[in-house]
């Protein structure tokens, strides 16, 4: 009974911790922009010296920030609400909703309701313009929007942990910390890879549970991953961190994981996803996990297992091709 308590618990907690960003982000701002100029600001001491050195600077005018020197979590987030919902969720919107409808009407008022002609000529012109309209708007605007979503959400990682923790504490080399970027892409890939699986299960409902499970942890990592990476964590150490507080996490990223399947499209789910991610980043840099309430379950125990037979296997590649070179030339000598 304490363990099934502990474990709705956790779920509450989680899902209470991903609504802070909500509130944060209000103050976020307001407050690293007062931190940065209180550095700029006359000190007052009790010391003779200290206090002409203060009344001397109060006699100069206070220095203001400059513009690049301001937070601008806020108008990051709205650029990610303009981006991907007014201009890119609200483009294919339009499109399937209004635009292809209205054709449908003009092709049948054309060649008539019942015409067979009319119906084959629309099966066309709607399979022309969906080409068009992905292949010259949806996909290149995607991979725009990707991109662009990144560097904003770094941004937002990046001030959102000054707020809550102050300077960074990263201590890993550069070499060491792509090498962990690759690595942990890489397991979030094979991750995804498992919980779509899980979709597969004969059992539709438990299927999708275990679908949901999976996507609330990865959305979870993902947005912890920004404060874990500040704070110098490494991928395996998050990993455990994930699999010992699993409860906390699943109610952390449930919120996200049931908004972004509200749709079948995988696009539309992606716009819905990067409106929402900048609040679970300032939530997660705000979040504590709860002390564990159940035995840790090495979710992701398959999935670094795979990861480290590919990296292996590309390792071995690696050093095949090179002595390979030295191979043929001792064997001409």
């Amino acid at each position: 009974m304490d363990v099934l308590k502990g474990f709705w618990t956790s779920i509450f907690w989680g899902m209470y911790d991903s609504f802070k960003g909500t509130y944060t982000l209000f103050h976020l701002d307001k407050e690293l922009n007062r931190r940065r100029l209180s550095r700029y600001s006359p000190t007052h001491s009790n010391s003779p010296v200290r206090r002409r050195q203060s009344e001397s600077r109060d006699q100069t005018p206070v220095r203001t920030l400059q513009k690049h020197e301001e937070s601008t979590v806020m108008s990051r987030i709205l650029q990610c609400g303009l981006l991907n919902g007014a201009i890119f969720l609200c483009s294919i919107i339009f499109f399937e909703s209004a635009f292809l409808p209205c054709m449908n009407m003009v092709i049948m008022f054309l060649f008539g309701q019942e015409s067979s002609s009319g119906l084959s000529v629309w099966f066309w012109i709607d399979l022309l313009l969906r080409i068009f309209f992905q292949t010259t708007w949806v996909v290149p605007l995607f991979t725009i929007s990707k991109f662009i979503n990144n560097l904003w959400f770094q941004d937002i990682g990046q001030s959102a942990y000054r707020y809550s923790r102050g300077r960074s504490n990263t201590s890993l080399g550069l070499s060491k910390s792509v090498a962990d970027f690759i690595f942990s892409a890489v397991v979030e890939v094979i991750f995804l890879v498992q919980a779509m699986l899980m979709t597969y299960n004969p059992i539709y409902y438990l299927g999708y549970g275990l679908y949901l499970i999976h996507l609330s942890l990865l959305y979870s990592l993902y947005a912890f991953e920004y404060k874990w990476g500040e704070m110098g964590w490494e991928i395996h150490r998050r990993l455990t961190c994930i699999e010992t507080h699993w409860p906390y996490f699943i109610g952390f990223g449930l919120p996200l994981a049931m908004l972004t399947q509200l749709s079948d499209s995988f696009i539309i789910s992606g716009c819905v996803f990067s409106m929402l991610f900048p609040v679970y980043i300032i939530s997660a840099n705000e979040a504590n996990p709860v002390a564990e309430s159940c035995s840790r379950i090495k979710i992701f125990s398959p999935v670094i297992a795979v990861t480290n037979a590919l990296f292996s296997i590309v390792g071995k590649g690696k050093k095949l091709t090179a002595q390979r070179p030295v191979a043929q030339h001792q064997h001409r000598r």
